[in-house]
């Protein structure tokens, strides 16, 4: 038998011996890389219900994608079964994730007469780092960072021993012989170490201070999440007046008490292998600092998943009344991607950070934590990265088998995505290019994720953007490997990730609402509805266009774009009325001087800035400090009319071709507003008429295409109010809407749309039907 998936780094070569010892089979089993091959036999019963086991019991950290069995005439000649040494073969790779601290090492870590008592990196086959230390293919310790760590003789003896959960487990070690963490100053000098250097920290926490922590894939900078002025301090320092903070909570008891936890999906999420940050409905009577995610209705809330974390919450020493919620926010400057060893983080982070909590064990590949929100029962990733990266999405359509496509992904929030045959392998968060450290570190970890899966690209695939970083990169790589190079519409890129996520070819309409991209008239795109499939693309409809002025100032400042959308509609003195916090008569006439004389102007059809404007002429978020802050705030007004009264249904919408009519949206916002209307109740009047339109002229593209699927993707639809007004509006015109879970809807994912297209379309440039 061939098994495939994320069979490597779980405890699955172990588990077959132990199962194969029970069924009395003889044989072997070997990892091979791409696959863990089982040689087996006995008797027929025996070997039918091994066979039913090895799926059904399988350890549920594991993930088999698939599986192939081949009868042999001769049986196999060796007596018992045993574990073969790894060797190394051609075919397709699968990398395991990151994985969170099990139940049993838990309960180990806390028991007295247990060896690995308070040991902050004990591990079994059922946990710990992956990703993060694999230097290369087959998952063996000499092949990770733990290569610097020999085993002593009693972690050796369980390392050999089938009855133990720590058989053949990798990073397997103890207080003797495993790494260290030790305390660092701001410049570098060391404090104290082991348990001196936790009790140091969790002071320093306690305190009010604030501590860079090394994790799993990175830092964290880490304070007292129940403390505002701990808070607003972190903030201060980082530069970072209203971004949410992730809070990092000791149990589900302190969560239960924070937030509302209404169904199973939620539960699972916090305490599964991957614990992702999870979005959550903030509850009444919370001691979390509003400081955390000011304005906001919810909270990004994770469980601790590292043993350390663990330590930090509950240790025996002296620090009295330790809190129970810290502040766990990614360890980098603003941009760039977060520091992974000491040097780094103290080069970069001493403005920041009181002390350094480190360790010696080396991390290969950064990994932020992943985050998620939930949408219909199932999750909504909106940065995946840590517990689920490079874990790959199968395709089943008749791709080559060595058909291999490196897709280099967008200039925002970028991860890229490395395809051979029917799967693809998106990479853990890189981050915004536009820090030279991000473009560095995204070079490096291409690199370095090639190598680990065998691949040699016969394609590169990268935005249209003449001017984005990425396509840079995409260029240079393409000329030093003497390989085609292909250019994608962004948002073509968004629907196509939906489509490979959902294993869909279409036709679909594609709905792609984001803040910003490339247009093929070289204007700025990003309220767009499309006719596409895997192979090309033709533009149906889109939002009304406006002028944006400002140039990239514009896409943090909505008012300039509400000031611009107002021109024609208001008069200055109303504008000014709506507008005066931000302008004044002077700038308002500079404002209009530019949108008349077409300076530093660009034509737009940007469903992000829409939001924006809105926001502004709402008097909600005139300017926004981090992308998407605007759109956030106008959601969460929505949100709280929708708390206060029942949804009452409007009027039918219709539309005689696939365009949005957002112009008479906008005017009917703002003249409501002038009159004095509710703010909230625009808000989701706002979100309820744009979805209604959205659906229309969706649903007209369809019935002239002869189309019934929909694909929603674009930035806009991590609002899971407005996704779910558009999906109900066009499931209501028969149409079959399909979305995104485990691949980011904003510019995480396209990566995943861009290598879908090469895989479909290698040497052929086309993208337009």
């Amino acid at each position: 038998m061939r098994i495939y998936g994320i069979v490597q780094g779980v405890g699955f070569r172990p588990f077959v011996k132990c199962l194969a010892d029970e069924w009395g089979l003889n044989g072997d089993v070997c990892n091979y890389g791409p696959f863990v091959e089982i040689n087996v036999s006995g008797t027929e019963e025996a070997v039918s219900s091994f066979k039913t086991d090895l799926i059904s019991r399988a350890p549920k950290r594991a993930d088999i994608k698939k599986t192939e069995t081949i009868e042999i005439s001769e049986a196999v000649l060796n007596k018992g079964f045993y574990i073969k040494a790894s060797e190394s073969t051609d075919g397709l790779i699968f990398i395991p994730p990151d994985i969170a601290i099990c139940d049993e090492c838990k309960k180990e870590l806390f028991d007295k007469d247990d060896r690995r008592y308070l040991h902050p990196f004990i591990n079994c086959t059922q946990c710990g780092p992956r990703l993060s230390i694999l230097k290369n293919l087959p998952y063996d310790r000499e092949r990770t960072a733990m290569k610097e760590f020999a085993m002593c003789p009693e972690c050796g003896r369980e390392y050999h021993d089938q009855e133990s959960r720590r058989f053949d487990a990798q990073p397997v070690c103890c207080n003797d012989c495993g790494p260290s963490v030790y305390l660092l100053d701001k410049n570098g000098k060391e404090l104290c170490r082991d348990g001196a250097a936790i009790t140091k920290v969790r002071k320093v926490i306690k305190n009010g201070g604030i501590a860079a922590i090394k994790g799993i894939g990175g830092f964290h900078m880490a304070c007292d999440a129940s403390s505002g002025d701990a808070v607003n301090e972190l903030r201060n320092r980082k530069h970072r007046p209203s971004k949410p903070f992730a809070v990092m909570m000791k149990d589900m008891d302190t969560v239960f008490r924070e937030c509302i936890v209404n169904d199973d999906l939620h539960k699972a999420l916090l305490e599964g292998p991957e614990k992702p940050i999870l979005l959550l409905d903030k509850k009444e009577g919370g001691i979390a600092s509003d400081a955390i995610a000011p304005g906001n209705l919810s909270i990004g809330v994770m469980l601790p998943y590292a043993p350390l974390q663990l330590l930090l919450f509950d240790y025996p020493d002296d620090v009295e009344d330790f809190p129970d919620m810290l502040v766990m926010t990614s360890g980098n400057v603003s941009g760039a991607p977060i520091c992974r060893d000491e040097a780094e983080a103290i080069e970069k982070l001493s403005g920041i950070a009181d002390v350094f909590l480190s360790n010696d064990r080396e991390i290969y590949t950064r990994a932020d934590d992943s985050v998620t929100d939930c949408f219909e029962g199932q999750p909504l990733m909106i940065r995946r990265s840590r517990g689920y990266a490079p874990v790959p999405v199968k395709i089943t359509a008749d791709i080559p088998a060595d058909r291999c496509i490196a897709a280099i992904g967008g200039e925002l929030k970028n991860t890229f995505c490395i395809s051979r045959g029917d799967l693809f392998y998106p990479s853990s968060y890189v981050g915004d290019l536009s820090d030279i450290r991000s473009a560095e570190v995204l070079e490096e970890t291409n690199r370095r994720f090639l190598h680990m899966l065998e691949a040699e690209p016969e394609t590169i695939v990268c935005d249209k953007h003449p001017q984005y970083v990425s396509v840079k990169i995409a260029e240079k790589l393409s000329e030093e490997a003497g390989i085609p190079l292909i250019k994608i519409q962004h948002h073509y890129a968004h629907v196509l990730s939906c489509m490979a996520e959902n294993d869909h070819r279409g036709p679909v309409i594609g709905i792609s609402f984001d803040g910003t991209g490339y247009g093929d008239d070289g204007t700025i795109w990003g309220g767009e509805v499309f006719i596409a499939d895997v192979h090309g693309y033709k533009r149906a409809g889109h939002i009304s266009p406006f002028v944006q002025a400002g140039g990239d100032a514009s896409s943090r400042e909505g008012y300039r774009i509400a000031c611009s959308m107002m021109q024609g509609k208001v008069s200055d003195r109303d504008a000014l009325k709506l507008l005066g916090s931000c302008m004044d008569e002077r700038s308002l006439k500079i404002e209009r001087s530019m949108t008349e004389n077409n300076i530093n102007c660009v034509l737009s059809t940007s469903a992000g800035r829409l939001f924006d404007a809105v926001s502004a002429v709402l008097g909600i978020r005139y300017r926004s400090t981090f992308e998407g802050e605007a759109a956030m705030s106008l959601q969460t007004e929505a949100l709280k009319y929708l708390k206060e009264h029942d949804h009452i249904e409007k009027q039918v919408y219709e539309c005689e071709n696939a365009d949005i009519d957002t112009d008479g949206l906008f005017g009917y916002i703002l003249n409501e507003r002038l009159s004095g209307a509710d703010v909230k109740k625009l808000a989701f009047d706002f979100h309820d008429m744009l979805a209604k339109r959205t659906a229309a002229a969706a649903a007209y593209a369809a019935s002239s295409a002869g189309i019934d699927t929909a694909a929603l993707s674009g930035g806009c639809f991590q609002n899971t109010l407005f996704m779910g007004l558009v999906k109900k509006e066009l499931e209501k015109k028969n149409i079959k809407v399909i979305t995104h879970s485990m691949i980011p809807p904003n510019d995480g994912g396209i990566a995943l749309g861009q290598a879908y297209y090469g895989a479909f379309n290698s040497g052929d440039r086309r993208n337009l039907i």
